[in-house]
């Protein structure tokens, strides 16, 4: 089963099980997201995308200028450990880490968790991959790929647990768009996904074959 068949079955149960009202102001504010035209600004398919110097959970500092000396690098933003897409996401592109290594390239993750919070995501995902932290979302936002939670939706989450504070930090209700980068070794984007939907995310098998043009390019 591919990633979006997955989260599109994840999402009819999701919808099934909220009430009629939260579902109406979910879409209603996704809907007006898209209508932002924020997704028009973000990084496209050529573009050079901005380095970053961001700490993985043990404070241990990555930069995309270091990891493209080693080849290719695909860069993906997820919400964090408590958006159970986010969760899809990630497993779905640990299942396709030996053919991302294969093709000679990293696979990083970026999210506005703390450090805490990303390596219970890691540990509960089984990732082999590293996740950074992108505090603020300082980075994300130098993209153009970040939005406010609306105020909304706030207490529609709160109902479900997820309490955005405890997971990014006192006063921080910013968020990234869904999105995935390839970044070739020359920091060129060869391929880019945004979406306003965070329902719907880049397929990892998509990815996989841009790397494997890109090493045929390379060659």
């Amino acid at each position: 089963m591919s990633l979006h068949e997955k989260l599109s079955q994840l999402n009819a149960e999701i919808i099934a099980a909220l009430p009629a009202e939260s579902v109406t102001v979910m879409r209603e504010q996704t809907q007006r997201l898209r209508e932002s035209r924020i997704v028009a600004s973000a990084p496209k398919t050529g573009d050079r995308l901005k380095d970053f110097h961001l700490p993985n959970h043990l404070g241990e500092m990555r930069s995309l200028a270091a990891l493209r000396e080693r080849g290719p690098v695909v860069v993906t933003f997820y919400r964090g450990g408590w958006c159970p897409y986010c969760n899809l996401e990630l497993r779905a592109y640990q299942a396709v880490l030996p053919e991302i290594k294969t093709a000679g390239a990293t696979l990083v993750a970026i999210t506005p968790e703390l450090p805490d919070a990303s390596l219970t995501t890691s540990e509960k995902n089984e990732l082999e991959f590293e996740i950074l932290t992108d505090a603020h979302a300082d980075y994300t936002r130098k993209l153009g790929l970040v939005f406010t939670l609306p105020e909304p939706l706030r207490p529609i989450y709160q109902g479900l647990g997820i309490n955005l504070e405890e997971h990014n930090g006192e006063g921080q209700f910013d968020l990234p768009l869904a999105a995935t980068f390839v970044v070739d070794i020359d920091g060129a984007i060869a391929s880019a996904f945004v979406d306003a939907d965070y329902t719907s995310r880049a397929e990892p098998t998509d990815v996989v074959e841009v790397l494997q043009s890109l090493v045929k390019q390379n060659a």
